[in-house]
């Protein structure tokens, strides 16, 4: 059944791209914070440990959220490893790094979502979504609040 909500095909296109971009990003990002939460070490341990664990938890519900708007508007998700690593613009790491660059590369990475959640917001309301505005809101206040998290470990 066609969607009819105000929305033609083109527009929920668009912002449905921007959203497969943002899931990608999100993820890789998930993966660099579970996989920091597993090898950090050093006397901040258990409280990094801890950090790492909320935020890879938060981000874990958060692609549910991401890809379920995707397919309100219509579309399906290329929900595979190649294709996120297509996608995402989020670096990652080749080998286990030092507490302090691994925190380092997280920051750098929220970064990136920061700055593609603030494009997308822009995206959707030019195409008159304010469902995709609203959870591009709640996303970047997650990574500011993680990225200043992060940032006062260094």
């Amino acid at each position: 059944m066609e969607l009819d909500t105000g929305m033609n095909k083109d527009q929920r296109g668009v912002v449905a791209g921007g959203l497969s971009k943002l899931l990608a990003d999100t993820y890789i990002l998930y993966l660099k914070t579970q996989n920091s939460h597993w090898n950090v070490i050093g006397p901040e341990f258990y409280s990094l440990h801890l950090l790492f664990q909320s935020q890879y938890e938060e981000m874990a519900e958060a692609v549910d959220e991401i890809a379920e708007r995707i397919r309100a508007l219509g579309f399906f998700i290329e929900g595979t490893s190649e294709a996120f690593s297509k996608l995402t613009t989020v670096h990652e790491d080749e080998r286990v790094l030092a507490k302090h660059e691994m925190i380092e590369q997280l920051v750098k990475a929220h970064d990136v979502v920061i700055k593609e959640a603030r494009k997308l917001s822009d995206l959707a309301e030019a195409q008159k979504d304010p469902a995709t505005v609203d959870l591009m809101g709640r996303r970047l206040n997650v990574h500011e609040k993680a990225a200043w998290m992060l940032r006062s470990q260094l």
